[in-house]
């Protein structure tokens, strides 16, 4: 029996300085650094996450905003390559909410997948994305620090993340971090690279 999925609630923002919530995270013991290279597909008229990562194609939907403007993400599908149509069908109708183009094979290597089905699409965009994420322990919460790069443009950020939002935001609140705005990593990404939010 698979193990029940209990959806973590995200407080996050992006930008160079975080001033006085960075110093007081770094008060704390780094608790690992991980480094990761990972492609995510963005759609024009989509804000699903949509990556490539550790050879999945791994999609969260964001499932709930509340009173605090926290984001609940939930795990939504994950397809190991080759990656068949049935799949590649979902993918674009449910997330990218695109058409599909015509498939012309019934299951598309990693390869095949980029350069045949999402690179020729219009609606799509992939971005090369880079992170440096150093994770740290505040009240019970993961907090992140991240370096990251959006097709080579540098962005940092930082998040607070916990399946109880009353946590979360008292946690955010705690280092001094509320003024700055809940930002995700689509839009942080869209921004990035000129595609804009959806509208």
């Amino acid at each position: 029996m698979s193990a029940t999925i209990i959806p973590r609630w995200e407080w996050r923002t992006f930008g160079q300085d975080f001033g006085a919530a960075e110093e007081k995270i770094k008060q704390h013991a780094c608790e690992g650094t991980k480094s990761s290279q990972e492609k995510y597909i963005l759609s024009k008229v989509s804000d699903e996450n949509v990556k490539i990562r550790y050879d999945l194609v791994d999609v969260k939907s964001l499932k709930e905003i509340n009173a605090d403007k926290l984001e609940q993400w939930f795990p939504a599908m994950k397809s190991a390559f080759p990656i068949e149509v049935d799949a590649l069908d979902r993918l674009f109708r449910v997330f990218f909410k695109t058409q599909a183009p015509f498939f012309k094979q019934d299951a598309y290597t990693f390869e095949q997948f980029l350069e045949e089905v999402i690179i020729p699409c219009e609606a799509l965009c992939v971005v090369d994305v880079e992170k440096e994420r150093h994770a740290y322990k505040i009240n019970g919460a993961t907090v992140e620090i991240a370096e990251t790069k959006f097709n080579g443009v540098p962005m940092r950020t930082i998040c607070v993340e916990h399946t109880d939002p009353a946590l979360v935001i008292s946690t955010v609140r705690e280092l001094g971090a509320d003024g700055f705005e809940n930002i995700n990593y689509i839009n942080a990404m869209k921004t990035a690279v000129g595609l804009g939010k959806k509208q």
